[in-house]
């Protein structure tokens, strides 16, 4: 049986890529980092998810990244929603550096365990981050291929990025076929015990999960979210044809 790292941050994307290389029939390893995040509460789902997918092994390390700073997903001030927003052309939310310091522990991990394969949860609504691209895979592979005793040998890991053109709704559709438990999955950046239901990552989930016919494991702000834009775009529409 082959082996893989899995990078498991606890949110959804990561559970579902974790059951994606199970049902592949790898044995999997978990990785999680805390990286000095405000949503550190996403490292307990991590657990849960690991212990209710029977992986055996999982790793949890702290490299502290919100030291110096450079995004808000590490400053631990007064949260406020709109300070997660996509208006610029990378994402505030971006965290310096923090995919490649992650690829590069796992590939630390998967050299160690003799695992061939590094499972990522990168999707199509990643397309605001650099370090999220096909692109940046493959310049990393290529870098594991020179800097490492396996990629020296011809045995480098592979990255792989099931889920890097699926859009949050197919993605929910996979983890319900997959039976992942989406209910101990965490995606929210407030910091709190329980999701805002306002931030990106709760809007982006709660939309996906009313979609995909699961209002029940969205949020209550969510489901009323989604109401008000149902019936903002359909007063719109009806403008429009009856004007």
């Amino acid at each position: 049986m082959s082996k893989a790292v899995v990078l498991l941050s606890g949110g959804l994307d990561s559970a579902t890529v974790a059951a994606l290389a199970l049902a592949s029939g790898h044995e999997v390893i978990a990785l999680s980092v805390y990286y000095g995040q405000r949503n550190a509460r996403e490292l307990q789902s991590a657990k849960k998810i690991a212990h209710k997918l029977e992986i055996k092994e999982h790793f949890v390390v702290d490299i502290n990244l919100a030291q110096w700073g450079g995004s808000t997903l590490t400053n631990h001030e007064k949260f406020n929603s709109t300070d997660l927003t996509h208006s610029t052309i990378i994402a505030n939310d971006y965290v310096p550096g923090r995919n490649t310091v992650f690829i590069s522990v796992a590939l630390s991990l998967a050299e160690a365990k003799e695992a061939n394969l590094i499972y990522l949860g990168f999707n199509a609504a990643d397309t605001y981050y650099p370090d999220t691209q096909q692109s940046y895979l493959e310049s990393f592979e290529n870098l594991a291929s020179l800097y490492s005793r396996n990629g020296i040998e011809g045995t480098a890991p592979k990255l792989v990025a099931p889920l890097i053109k699926y859009d949050k709704v197919s993605i929910i559709n996979q983890a319900l076929q997959l039976g992942v438990p989406i209910v101990d999955t965490w995606s929210c950046y407030s910091g709190k015990e329980e999701p805002c239901g306002i931030c990106n990552a709760c809007r982006i989930r709660d939309f996906g999960l009313i979609k995909a016919g699961r209002s029940d494991l969205a949020t209550a702000k969510g489901r009323d979210f989604y109401v008000q834009d149902t019936q903002r775009a359909t007063s719109i529409f009806w403008r429009f044809m009856l004007r």
